[in-house]
């Protein structure tokens, strides 16, 4: 229901306003006094610094900030797992692009396009081992917690450009976790 029409139960009771009154309600609501355009423009800056301090707080990977799919110890292991590594995975998409660029020189399209598809089933394979093995891990580490969905989320997050994750890595790539 929009502002401009009233509540039903605010008319019950009492006549139904006429055009001319309506129209008159309308003109006084809308010439809004400068003092509520200077509180409208403080309200939207206050809004605008805290959805910047929640966007820090979530590439901190500060628990509170972060969305349910990347929340709990299970999630922030994997998450430590996976950037404590390298992977073939998180070149695949400037090798793609490398690729594309090099199948536009006729005499290298066949090899580009052969480089493509190996990058490819490596990063799957690699995608394969690397759930397998976090699985275990998990099962290990984490003996009640369920690995349902670990192993897409940890192939998920190899996959991204490392400066581009979110959270933010907290390992460098051949640190070792504890």
């Amino acid at each position: 229901m929009s502002s401009d029409t009233p509540d039903k139960s605010e008319n019950k009771g009492r006549p139904t306003p006429s055009r001319k009154e309506a129209q008159a309600k309308r003109v006084v609501n809308s010439m809004a006094p400068a003092s509520n355009k200077e509180e409208r423009r403080k309200q939207k800056e206050l809004q605008r610094q805290h959805r910047g301090a929640q966007r820090a707080a979530y590439m901190r990977g500060e628990e509170s900030a972060l969305p349910v799919r990347d929340r709990g110890p299970v999630r922030r292991f994997v998450r430590n797992y996976v950037d404590a590594r390298r992977s073939l995975a998180e070149y695949l998409l400037p090798l793609l692009f490398v690729v594309l660029m090099l199948s536009r020189i006729s005499a290298l399209t066949t090899v580009a396009v052969l480089l493509m598809y190996v990058v490819f089933v490596g990063a799957m394979i690699e995608g394969v081992m690397l759930s397998k093995k976090i699985k275990r891990e998990i099962k290990v580490r984490f003996p009640d917690a369920s690995t349902k969905g670990i192993g897409s989320y940890a192939w998920s997050r190899s996959t991204q450009l490392r400066r581009l994750r979110a959270p933010t890595p907290q390992f460098k790539a051949g640190d070792k976790l504890d």
